[in-house]
């Protein structure tokens, strides 16, 4: 191929499968990668982290047998794991998988993760301890909402998207405001632009009342197949960090195993929680009006949904 050639080569397809926890995403980009030269990477904030296996949904053994899977496993659990360095790990893992001629995949449900591939990544200015403990010792004083009106004057865009209960983001919102003199909406600008054409972002979707029952079964099946159990080995081992720990239903299996909570009601509080989590994953979603939505239906197979999915992510192409 010539130079001029190379140079009209249209860039490769960056490709993406997402939605809500449960939707079944994992067994239709298994499927594809089974079938087509595809590798699937992992868009998931909780499958980074190693032993957490049934309550993250991880691929089983046999699943990474039959197909190449990405940026699973990479830190102990009670590290933590910035955007930063996932991005990092993503972007090497896509070279990797391309220099085997192989086609990436992203597929999870981590909206942030997908903000960061597509729309770049914000940072900010470092975090300063001195202003940050400050602004916490003020919130564990005066309360969340007297931060909240305070991020409300001088940031109003902000305080609108945050919650006056969310008192990490709103010390965040205020540290950045108090270290750059800038609010942290301005600098987070850069994040309106959208993916261009060289960008396939499809996703699937089904009736809230479906996902509930499918997210309900699924609680039960994890539970039965030893989510306790796995939990109080990592708890054995040393335990869960604050990100790891956050994540649904391992800290409410964690504070179960402390005796903070009954046994009884376990999987109905686990259930309610993480469909409360698909809720947020749908708003985060209103953000990409580009993904193409694949409806699932009661009776659609995984087969069909595949061949949906494989339409939308133009797999001929590079």
């Amino acid at each position: 191929m010539s130079a001029n050639e190379a140079e009209k080569s249209p860039a490769p397809l960056e490709r993406y499968l997402v939605g809500p926890t449960g939707v079944g995403k994992s067994a239709v980009a298994q499927l594809l990668a089974e079938r087509r030269p595809l590798a699937l990477l992992s868009l998931d904030s909780m499958q980074v982290f190693r032993g957490m296996d049934l309550g993250t949904a991880k691929p089983t053994p046999a699943e990474r047998a039959r197909a190449t899977h990405e940026l699973l496993d990479l830190v102990d659990p009670r590290e933590s794991f910035s955007v930063a360095r996932w991005l990092a790990a993503a972007e090497e893992a896509r070279a990797r998988v391309r220099a085997r001629g192989l086609k990436p995949l992203f597929v999870g449900g981590t909206a942030l993760y997908l903000k960061a591939l597509t729309h770049g990544l914000f940072e900010g200015p470092s975090s300063d301890p001195e202003v940050r403990e400050r602004l916490q010792r003020r919130a564990d004083a005066e309360g969340s909402q007297v931060l909240h009106g305070e991020l409300l004057r001088c940031d109003p865009v902000a305080a609108a998207r945050i919650h006056p209960n969310d008192v990490k983001r709103i010390v965040r919102a205020l540290e950045v405001f108090e270290l750059t003199g800038e609010p942290i909406s301005e600098l987070q600008r850069e994040w309106s632009r959208r993916p261009g054409e060289g960008a396939r972002i499809v996703g699937l979707t089904m009736p809230r009342e479906q996902l509930d029952a499918r997210i309900a079964a699924r609680v039960r099946e994890m539970i039965a197949a030893g989510w306790i159990e796995e939990v109080a080995r990592l708890e054995a081992e040393g335990g869960l960090g604050l990100q790891a720990g956050a994540a649904v239903g391992y800290a409410q299996i964690a504070a179960h195993l402390r005796g903070e909570r009954p046994r009884e009601g376990l999987e109905i509080e686990i259930a309610t929680a993480t469909r409360r989590f698909a809720r947020r994953q749908m708003t985060w979603y209103r953000s990409f009006p580009q993904i193409q939505w694949v409806h699932v239906a009661p009776e659609s197979s995984v087969e069909e949904l595949a061949a949906a999915v494989e339409r939308r992510l133009d797999l001929d192409r590079p």
